[in-house]
């Protein structure tokens, strides 16, 4: 369901850090909102809070938005937290392939042979 940014209400949080939130703002113009941000039935934000807060700085009027049915304030606490805890970044080697595999895509090899020539040159060095 949409729902007008300005009626969403933001209690206590335990997250209040926005960390690069310039980069969430620029996914969000390139490629839309993946991932709904969750609300109770009074418009309190369950989780979503970075997702929110850069809709507002793009100026949107309203953001997609999933209506979680009552709960107590615990379990809304423990919803939160499995969301921001069991989010799994990507490790260095997930990363480093994933941008040799968009380099191809994108350029034809340029950083693919720069990484492989940093690679050689390690370990040459590490295994003398």
């Amino acid at each position: 369901m949409k729902v007008n940014v300005d009626d969403i209400k933001i209690k206590r949080r335990v997250r209040v850090e926005l960390g690069n939130i310039k980069e969430l703002m620029k996914s969000l113009e390139k490629f839309g909102l993946f991932h709904p941000i969750s609300i109770n039935s009074k418009f309190e934000l369950i989780s979503g809070f970075r997702r929110l807060e850069a809709a507002k700085r793009l100026n949107w009027l309203d953001i997609e938005a999933i209506m979680v049915t009552e709960a107590s304030k615990k379990d809304l606490l423990e919803r939160e937290l499995d969301e921001n805890l069991l989010r799994k970044n990507f490790s260095e080697d997930e990363l480093l392939d994933a941008y040799v595999r968009l380099d191809k895509l994108k350029k034809g090899n340029m950083f693919t042979k720069i990484v492989g020539k940093i690679k050689s040159f390690f370990n040459k060095l590490f295994k003398k």
